[in-house]
């Protein structure tokens, strides 16, 4: 048995259960995200005896149709009237002076009527999704008053589509859980060194299925592209195109036999900027305009002044190539930043990328992410955009949503950018058991839970309970780079090393170190060093004993880089192992052990969220874990294969 000191188990999850119980007693729905202002009273709406949707301004009508199919989903037909019945349960949608801010809404909810006001009808539309949610099961909505309104104006997704086509119906399922989400900017990255994917009369060699690598032949028409600029407009979410230039552009050179930045590329491009914006008359585009040696200066100040001609806001990467003053730099990698001594206004994307995530990882961090660094955006602070990067090939392109963190990421980033707030720098495990952060981030688990259960049910969603799990961190132990050299919470079946203790973490995945330490906070960073090993030990609790399914991993493989399988017979190549009731758990039997990554081999088994879950037999009462997290090196061989050093256990349905 694993000896306890100074807390019990026991008590530290009755403390959880009391703090659970406390943020229930706030408020009675599980909203995300959770609302600027909400109280409730008495009573609720009956929403199955409501027959009238009152709307008086015209330019509702799309957001009055949408709830009317909204509400016939739930069985409930309603028609659409100008004026106020006289009695009788009503929902109203109205323009209202008394909401100022652009996106804001206020719901009013009493036996008698639902009201949703804002001052245009984004804000409306805004007010529905949070209406959506205020829906219970029995089709009741409790009375309530909602103030609401966004910390910040710019609230994207960006989908890599250049390196992984994404067919119209799962684009579409992506952009409606945006909107149900209140994310209101698609940014839509489709050019890149893999292929070309928006199709151009002028140059039909661009989408050539011999000058793409991947998904030949698959691009988007004319009428894809304004199939799903109609589909955002809708939704009041902004479509950013992205041509990435002049980098990540192979696809275009080797369609036109030229660079981007020789005089014919110049010419060639221009033409293909003038016809793509005359095309679609978008208010955005993104020039890309990083990661590549800028071999003629003028090249991106002249495309950018040809869009702003046309009255088209520009946005570029930063870092990135010279770019003017009004465009609006993107940033994913200045860490030191600029931004309060800048002029700029900027859009964050640093440290949001999905595809270097591990799930539960990447759920906290976002959650805690402040963004920008401030507490709500401002003119210099636009947003943020969360990015999908899965620059390796997926085999089929659901994949990116299973491999990744999409939705329940998603989720996490919509609360956090509409509330604003959060955390110093860049926080990626939740926290020690008691701790303000700790207790705050299992309020915002539960709701985020509850959506999972209730919209969740038929999508990819890899994401399980971990507010539960406190684990004992013990070391550091030297192991002069003998990464199998045993100590004595090993060598004495799991019996507590007191003097050992190092302190408590709570969390399914505990990132000891980060690969991009020390920017990224890992658990045990003040006393972090090579050749040391650390032993993690918790308890699990089996009502009637049996077998159990458990998500296990050692290394987040990130879906970017071309990362090396495990070794064939071990987690990984640092030496983890895992004990449960003293029983060594056996790796899994990778299909691919040991195999040289390759961006072109998708990866099938590496991570435990996509892999068959490890079963484990468990007996009737607590069952002892104890987990050994050894390192030789904070290196790794090439840039390919980063050291993250962590762990992930936890038990999933």
């Amino acid at each position: 048995m694993l000896k306890r000191t100074i807390y019990s188990f026991t008590f530290l999850l009755l403390c959880f259960h009391a703090a659970a119980q406390k943020q229930k007693q706030v408020s009675s729905q599980a909203l995300i995200p959770h609302p600027r202002e909400i109280s409730y009273s008495k009573g609720s709406f009956a929403l199955q005896t409501c027959k009238v949707l009152v709307v008086k301004d015209a330019s509702l009508a799309k957001e009055a149709s949408f709830l009317q199919q909204l509400l016939l989903q739930k069985g409930i037909n309603t028609h659409a009237a100008t004026k106020t019945p006289a009695k009788g349960p009503y929902i109203r949608l109205a323009v209202s002076s008394a909401v100022k801010e652009k996106e804001g809404y206020k719901v009013t909810v009493s036996p008698a009527a639902i009201n949703v006001e804002a001052a245009n009808s984004q804000g409306i539309f805004n007010g529905i999704q949070t209406l959506k949610q205020l829906i219970k099961a029995d089709l009741h909505v409790d009375a309530c008053m909602i103030k609401d309104a966004p910390a910040f104006s710019m609230r994207g997704y960006m989908v890599d589509v250049g390196r992984n086509y994404q067919s119209l119906e799962l684009l579409k399922q992506q952009i409606d859980i945006m909107a149900q989400y209140k994310l209101n900017v698609l940014h839509f990255h489709a050019t890149e060194d893999i292929a070309w994917r928006f199709a151009s009369k002028r140059y039909p060699q661009l989408t050539a299925a011999e000058n793409m690598i991947r998904n030949k032949g698959k691009y988007y028409s004319e009428a894809d592209v304004k199939e799903l600029i109609s589909y955002c407009k809708d939704r009041h979410i902004i479509f950013i195109p992205e041509i990435d230039m002049p980098g990540h552009s192979a696809a275009f050179t080797r369609a036109m036999k030229t660079n981007m930045q020789t005089d014919s590329g110049v010419a060639i491009v221009k033409n293909i900027l003038t016809e793509f914006i005359d095309t679609y008359k978008l208010p955005y585009f993104h020039v890309g305009g990083d990661e590549v040696h800028i071999t003629n200066k003028n090249f991106l100040p002249e495309m950018i002044k040809l869009i702003q001609s046309k009255g088209v806001k520009t946005l570029a990467w930063s870092p990135g190539g010279n770019i003017d003053e009004a465009t609006i730099r993107q940033l994913w990698m200045d860490d030191v930043g600029r931004i309060e001594k800048s002029t700029h206004s900027f859009i964050d994307s640093r440290h949001l990328y999905l595809n270097h995530m591990d799930p539960f990882e990447g759920v906290t961090t976002l959650f805690n992410r402040r963004i920008g660094d401030k507490m709500q955006g401002d003119s210099s602070m636009l947003g943020a955009i969360l990015c999908l990067w899965p620059d390796r090939r997926v085999e089929r392109e659901e994949d990116a949503l299973k491999m990744n963190l999409v939705y329940p990421g998603m989720l996490a980033f919509a609360e956090r950018t509409w509330r604003g707030g959060g955390l110093e720098k860049w926080v990626a495990n939740i926290g020690s058991p008691g701790e303000e952060r700790t207790n705050t981030f299992a309020e915002f688990e539960n709701r985020l839970l509850s959506h999972k259960k209730r919209y969740f049910g038929k999508l990819p969603f890899p994401y399980v309970k971990q507010q539960h799990l406190v684990w004992n961190l013990y070391g550091p132990y030297d192991n002069g780079g003998d990464v199998v050299k045993k100590f004595s919470p090993e060598l004495n079946k799991g019996a507590a090393d007191v003097a050992k203790l190092y302190g408590r973490q709570v969390g399914a995945t505990i990132v000891l170190r980060h690969w991009w330490a020390p920017l990224i906070a890992g658990a045990i960073d003040p006393v972090a060093k090579e050749n040391s090993t650390w032993y993690a030990s918790t308890r699990i609790w089996s009502e009637k004993g049996g077998t159990q399914n458990f998500w296990i991993g050692f290394n987040n493989i990130s879906r970017s880089p071309a990362t090396d399988s495990p070794p064939a017979g071990a987690w990984d190549l640092k030496g983890s192992e895992v004990w449960v009731n003293g029983a060594l758990v056996a790796p899994p039997a990778w299909k691919r052990g040991g195999e040289k990554g390759h961006p072109e081999i998708p990866l099938i088994d590496e991570g435990y969220e996509y892999r068959a879950p490890t079963r484990i037999m468990l007996k009737k009462g607590w069952n002892d874990v104890l987990i050994k997290a050894p390192i030789a090196s904070f290196k790794g061989k090439d840039w390919q294969n980063p050291v993250k050093w962590m762990f992930t256990f936890v038990p999933v349905d």
